[in-house]
């Protein structure tokens, strides 16, 4: 016997309604004739490829670009996308999705449960390499730890297509969140003809053909993304942003400044400006909490990485000295909370360990700092040499400077190596650096997010931590009645073995235009949907 389970129907509720009506179908807003959009990018997108794309600002892209299962609410929750509802077999280990069967491709061919199977084969295929791969591991799909480690074929992956509108996936264990993690992008279904076709060019505008609401018009790497409408897409009907234009603009004062121009209509806020910036345009500066933590990685490589950092007592004095405090009152000033641990705090579930040198004043952490560095046989008078390596941001310099300060009390002489972010994150992915700069936005709302993340099995731990007890506990945490009591010792490991100095945990910071709704902010993922958005007439 199974177990029905329909999704929430407050998509419909929140859907707009088209660029012509008059009126907003739910609050009775006048709409704007003006339904274009322009916003701004730190970073150029290194892939536009759903299984290859790795960084927060290409995952807002693919979400309009192409559609999974399900999408995300105005606050986090789930609603159709792809997929109608699904069926739960009684053993909670075997989902049957129904897919729309309006849903259609951007060229005008069904979207069928194949393409799905198609793209989960591929992100799990280890001659694919993708570094999302682990992602399959981490939602249990049958058979993906095997599979990505080589020893069985990837046609033994659990998910078949019953039908063209039916997916059926089978998991090694109930996962009450496999439904949440099924809007990340690594999981969205791509078409196999095309990518045959065309290859790595396939994501070329000319070639690419997608399943949500928008298309690829142009792209020019590290300069601009322009996409429009689909007309092919289900709810066309309602989508009502006509042209949407991304601008890359590395320099953030450089952005807000052509934010004030009226060139753009969001934009983050530079670091230390949110004050200013709220008391002048109170309508249009925003600060909201954002699942998202920012850390320094400690390259833990035995070969490749500085036999210094081989050492605890190393890597939590340059956690302890790093005054977080200044970092968030003084230097950014947006709202920001300091970290002492890795899994953001407003997180679903998760139990905070009591986290001892959070406690502690910052005159006490810098004197245990220069206790420890002493004690590892640094100090001022025999200064320890390292490199930091961060991807161009007016931000991320202002605290590296910082930082560097902040160490050199405890006697570390800081090289600061600035770098575009395709460069930086290539680095981090070889082991080619001392100290990384890196931020980490969770996937879902679970605490499972994060602390997969330091697995010696997962795809993005770079720095190399290994820790056997530390991966028996995230295992054992998939089939725990209650995984919770797991993630606050994983996080105790994380903060006794300090793999990575936690910084602060973000809010996201923004200058928004107030003619502009549907942005998500009130969800903690901050996961938001071009469909979903539309102007107001002023």
């Amino acid at each position: 016997m199974k177990t029905k389970l329909l999704l929430s129907t407050i998509l419909g509720l929140a859907l707009a309604m088209p660029a012509w009506a008059a009126t907003h179908p739910v609050t009775g807003e006048e709409l704007a004739a003006n339904q274009d959009y322009t916003y701004w990018l730190l970073d150029a997108i290194k892939s536009m490829d759903p299984q290859i794309n790795t960084d927060v600002e290409g995952s807002g892209v693919l979400r309009s670009l192409f559609e999974g299962l399900f999408n995300e609410d105005q606050v986090g929750g789930l609603v159709p996308g792809a997929a109608l509802n699904f069926d739960l077999s009684d053993d909670k280990t075997v989902y049957t999705f129904h897919l729309r069967p309006e849903a259609k491709w951007s060229d005008g061919k069904p979207v069928t449960a194949q393409d799905f199977v198609y793209a989960w084969k591929r992100l799990a295929d280890p001659e694919f390499a993708s570094e999302y791969a682990w992602y399959m591991e981490l939602m249990q799909v049958v058979n993906a730890s095997a599979i990505i480690a080589g020893e069985k074929p990837v046609d033994e992956l659990g998910v078949k297509a019953l039908d063209d509108n039916t997916l059926e996936v089978t998991i090694e264990a109930p996962l009450p969140y496999f439904p949440q993690m099924l809007t990340h992008a690594s999981t969205f279904p791509v078409r196999q003809d095309v990518i045959e076709a065309w290859g790595p060019k396939w994501t070329d505008p000319e070639h690419m053909v997608g399943n949500g609401a928008y298309v690829l018009k142009e792209h020019i790497l590290g300069e601009k993304v322009v996409m429009e409408p689909n007309p092919s897409y289900w709810d066309a009907a309602n989508t009502i942003l006509q042209h949407v234009t991304a601008l890359t603009i590395n320099d953030n004062n450089a952005a807000l400044t052509r934010y004030l121009a009226g060139e753009l209509d969001r934009v983050a806020i530079p670091a230390g400006q949110y004050p200013r910036l709220a008391a002048e345009y109170p309508a249009e500066a925003n600060s909201v909490p954002q699942s998202c933590s920012y850390i320094y990685i400690f390259n833990m490589d035995p070969v490749k990485g500085p036999a210094a950092l081989q050492d605890v007592r190393v890597r939590r004095a340059l956690s302890y000295a790093i005054d977080r405090d200044v970092i968030v009152n003084s230097v950014l000033q947006g709202g920001q909370a300091p970290s002492y641990n890795w899994t953001h705090a407003a997180t679903a579930g998760f139990e905070m360990p009591d986290i001892e040198y959070s406690h502690l004043t910052q005159a006490e952490r810098d004197a245990k700092a220069l206790e420890l560095m002493t004690e590892a046989g640094y100090g001022p008078n025999n200064p320890l040499a390292l490199t930091l390596n961060y991807n161009t941001s007016d931000a991320h310099k202002k605290i590296a400077i910082a930082v560097q300060q902040f160490w050199k009390k405890i006697g570390v002489d800081l090289t600061l190596n600035n770098m575009e972010w395709k460069v930086h994150t290539d680095k981090m992915q070889a082991q080619d650096f001392d100290m990384g700069r890196y931020a980490w936005c969770g996937d879902y709302n679970e605490a499972s997010t994060y602390l997969d993340f330091f697995t010696s099995y997962s795809g993005h731990n770079n720095g190399k931590f290994v820790s056997e007890e530390y991966d028996r506990l995230m295992k054992e945490s998939k089939t725990a009645e209650n995984p919770n009591l797991m993630y606050t010792a994983a996080e105790q490991i994380l903060a006794d073995q300090m793999p990575m100095a936690p910084i602060y945990q973000y809010t996201q910071v923004e200058m928004i235009k107030p003619d502009m709704r549907g942005m998500s902010t009130e969800n903690l993922m901050q996961n938001w949907y071009l469909k979903d958005m539309y102007r107001v007439a002023q």
